[in-house]
């Protein structure tokens, strides 16, 4: 198919076109401050409203070369909650806590489980492995001292969405390795198989806002020269899929990673993995932080607070 856009819902196409009415240029056209910037006040427009909660906590977590900054949403005072520790996308070089906080803030609201994000290094200052090192000291941290801050380290999951999807995935596998269990492994369109080339990517990384040349620029950033194959950046690529936990997968239908998430789904279910996938149709990469314009974003974080409500159970 030659132009992706046909497939696209009206709220997207809409949404694309206000985009493009606004005029400014590609995040790879830009500095890396420039694009950091703007891809905040760009999901800050389209995110939709904040969903009050009685409990909201910023705090720090020990890291490898740090301090790591964080943010707890709680749905509730209570003790004992189960907890999400939930990684944002932005390729490695762009986001933050404040550019998932709309979705955590639902997730936690709808699931009756708090959510905690972090703020892990970012590229080009700080290359792969940095954002991981740091994400998996958050779990740690969480599974030894979450009790601390009234969190239950027998009931926690992990998630991310596009970059923060493939820390999730590759976050997940190290649990295992470590000997945390993990209730849920919540990726959103992750980039589980950039060495591949997909259908997907053939048809969608042109004119659906994630494109090639953005990936390209995001890649150069966060590997560097000289970057060597490794299967934390690629976890498609792992030794063994085996014994991991179980996963929710969601991907956007128009997406250059659309196929990379189903493979991956795929490659789970042959490890004897629990998977649910579900691709929603029309929409773009990145469709979650759009709920102001893109109605599938809270159909997506509803699905998402079921999916952890069940697995908290087990």
């Amino acid at each position: 198919m030659n132009d992706p856009t046909r497939l696209l819902s009206d709220m997207t196409k809409a949404m694309m076109d206000r985009v493009l009415r606004a005029g400014m240029p590609p995040l790879y056209q830009q500095t890396v401050d420039q694009a950091r910037r703007s891809y905040s006040a760009g999901v800050g427009a389209m995110c939709g409203e904040l969903v009050d909660l009685p409990r909201i906590d910023s705090f720090v977590i020990p890291g490898p070369a740090g301090d790591i900054p964080a943010r707890l949403w709680a749905p509730t005072d209570a003790p004992c909650l189960p907890v999400l520790l939930y990684l944002h996308g932005g390729g490695f070089v762009v986001g933050g806590i404040d550019t998932c906080e709309a979705m955590c803030r639902r997730i936690a609201s709808q699931s009756g489980a708090a959510v905690v994000a972090i703020d892990y290094r970012l590229a080009p200052e700080h290359r792969f492995p940095a954002a991981l090192d740091d994400s998996f000291a958050a779990l740690q941290w969480l599974a030894q001292h979450g009790a601390s801050m009234g969190l239950d380290p027998t009931r926690m999951a992990v998630g991310g969405d596009s970059a923060g999807g493939t820390l999730a995935a590759t976050v997940a596998l190290m649990a295992r390795d470590h000997g945390i269990t993990l209730a849920l492994q919540v990726l959103f369109y992750p980039s589980v198989h950039p060495s591949s080339v997909s259908e997907s990517f053939k048809q969608f990384s042109k004119g659906v806002m994630l494109d090639a040349e953005l990936m390209r620029w995001f890649e150069s950033h966060a590997r560097g020269k000289g970057f060597q194959s490794d299967w934390r950046r690629e976890p498609f690529k792992a030794a063994s899929h085996e014994g991991v936990a179980p996963a929710w997968i969601g991907l956007a239908q128009v997406d250059p990673l659309v196929d990379e998430g189903g493979m991956y789904a795929e490659l789970l279910r042959q490890a004897g993995v629990p998977v649910t996938l579900k691709v929603w149709p029309g929409v773009i990469h990145d469709f979650i932080n759009m709920g102001r314009f893109i109605p599938e974003a809270y159909e997506a974080h509803a699905a998402v607070a079921q999916a952890l409500k069940q697995a908290f159970e087990h």
